[in-house]
């Protein structure tokens, strides 16, 4: 299962509806021509494409390309071991919603100590 501390050392996903690529691989330490790999190889993962073929990413999938990461950069999966575990939590009693929510939740916590912390300042 995903620890949503693994995360922790990217910034806050900012509360807005879309993302583009680029914003995308800033949030998630992912180089651009990754995440079009990454299209190709994680069905799970398809932004919308507008103006030009120009990609924007909605938040889930922002969260999903950092469960990514942390499969293949933390825990050493393959790229087919990655998406054989994704297929098992969204197909199993886990479900990979519920790593969703726990990684929001662990974020919505950090995000709230700032708010606290410049409060108190």
């Amino acid at each position: 299962m995903l620890d949503p501390g693994e995360n922790s050392d990217l910034p806050p996903i900012p509360s807005k509806r879309y993302f583009t690529i680029g914003e995308v691989s800033d949030l998630c330490g992912i180089k651009p021509h990754v995440l079009r790999y990454w299209e190709q190889e994680f069905p799970q993962l398809k932004p919308v494409k507008r103006r030009g073929n120009r990609r924007y990413y909605q938040r889930h999938e922002v969260q999903l390309i950092r469960q990514i990461r942390t499969l293949l950069y933390v825990d050493g999966f393959t790229i087919s071991g990655a998406r054989n575990k994704l297929d098992a939590e969204t197909n199993g009693s886990t479900g990979a919603s519920h790593v969703i929510r726990r990684e929001f939740v662990a974020e919505l916590i950090r995000e709230l100590d700032e708010v606290v912390a410049m409060l108190r300042d």
